[in-house]
């Protein structure tokens, strides 16, 4: 299967480590970008400082001591096939904007990852879904304000008609052996071990 860039939509490994740790010079440092979104101690209003606590570097504050773990951003996604097609929907934002990937979106605080993913297919597809089981957790941040998992369920379809919605401005069926321009290794993953 092509992506569209020239390759196999499946990367050498499934569960390869995808993450993004820019420094402003394309290099790598010890700090991950989630924990640089903080400069402050939510305590003291002390500069953090960043250190090497339980394993990993840190923002830490020099004052009282406080030490910042970054929370995971996860979000989930549906997956759903009819005749050995899939349904993709078409993004219209940055990053990977006109390429394509699951109905997925964000789990806000406090939602049942199942819900999340069924909302974000009613917003992108006009579908009413029903989630029916966990295909996979896939972990790994692909770019700065990407997940840090993805929860992708498999659904079965309850009502609506396909009209994409929200941030995709198109949602069709596509047969796995001509799939368009993925937009995320997550998505390739996933339609590989399917």
């Amino acid at each position: 299967m092509e992506d569209g860039w020239g390759g196999s939509p499946c990367p050498a490994s499934n569960y390869e480590a995808f993450a993004f740790f820019p420094n402003g010079d394309g290099a790598t440092r010890g700090t991950r970008v989630r924990d640089a979104d903080i400069s402050f101690c939510p305590r003291c209003g002390t500069s953090l400082t960043a250190a090497d606590q339980y394993g990993r570097v840190r923002p830490v504050c020099p004052r009282c001591a406080w030490v910042h773990f970054a929370d995971p951003k996860v979000a989930a996604a549906i997956l759903l096939q009819d005749k050995g097609r899939v349904l993709l929907v078409r993004r219209i934002n940055e990053p990977f904007q006109g390429h394509w990937t699951l109905p997925a979106g964000f789990v806000d605080a406090g939602e049942d990852p199942r819900r999340a993913a069924e909302r974000e297919c009613l917003e992108e597809t006009g579908l009413v879904v029903r989630a029916t089981r966990v295909i996979d957790v896939i972990a790994g941040r692909e770019h700065a304000r990407g997940a840090d998992f993805v929860i992708v369920y498999g659904a079965e379809i309850i009502s609506g008609d396909v009209i994409p919605g929200d941030d995709a401005d198109r949602a069709e069926w596509f047969e796995r052996e001509h799939l368009p321009p993925l937009a995320f290794r997550a998505t390739k993953a996933i339609l590989c071990i399917v």
